[in-house]
């Protein structure tokens, strides 16, 4: 599955349909969680896989592949449809309407992020407002002008050796520990993109739309 990316479909909130349906490939192999299934028809793309326990949302009994969970388990269904997607050797995720609304599915998502990052794979997620992406040390991630603030957050531990150009706050070697988070909202100087760096650790960048 080099070349082909799985994009993981959640049941938060979406409103900006055409925005979001922008970010799917005609190749990629789909798979919605549970209630994520009701941006069907918003995204216009039918399921390459379905997963969930069912307990938000109706089992459509459909003829797409299904795996139907358990209730009572330790993986929510956007995590055990990662780790499904890992297990079918995809290497590339996108991840959709797994952001917003409850807090905790909000969060462990993030986190699964990270794992996914982890383990060698490029995610990227986007909700109505922002895109989301890991950067881990000795990485770079780059912000044009097209995005009118981002932000670095730093989710465990301390991340060293941060720099950020090209951006109207910089930085040069600094660090970032979990229980401070200081460097939210930064903005991309016109006309320039911002360029980031990191010697250790990971950080969560979040560009607002």
């Amino acid at each position: 599955m080099k070349d082909r990316r799985c994009v993981i479909i959640g049941g938060a909130e979406i409103k900006e349909y055409d925005r979001i349906r922008s970010y799917l490939k005609e190749d990629d192999f789909v798979i919605y969680c549970d209630s994520g299934l009701r941006h069907a028809e918003g995204l216009g793309r039918k399921p390459s896989l379905i997963v969930g326990d069912f307990d938000s949302y109706e089992n459509p009994h459909a003829d797409t592949e299904t795996i139907v969970l358990p209730v009572v388990k330790d993986d929510t269904d956007t995590v055990y449809a990662a780790k499904e997607g890992m297990r079918r050797g995809f290497r590339e995720f996108l991840m959709l309407g797994v952001f917003g609304g409850r807090m905790d599915h909000t969060l462990a998502n993030v986190y699964q992020m990270f794992d996914l990052e982890s383990k060698g794979c490029t995610v990227l997620a986007a909700d109505d407002y922002s895109e989301f992406t890991v950067i881990s040390e000795g990485g770079t991630a780059r912000v044009s002008d097209r995005y009118p603030f981002f932000s670095l957050l730093n989710m465990t531990g301390t991340a060293r050796g941060i720099s950020i150009r090209g951006a109207k706050y910089t930085l040069d070697g600094a660090e970032i520990t979990s229980g401070y988070q200081y460097a939210v909202s930064n903005e991309v100087l016109p006309g320039q993109t911002a360029e980031i760096t990191i010697k250790e650790g990971r950080l969560l960048l979040i560009m607002d739309l």
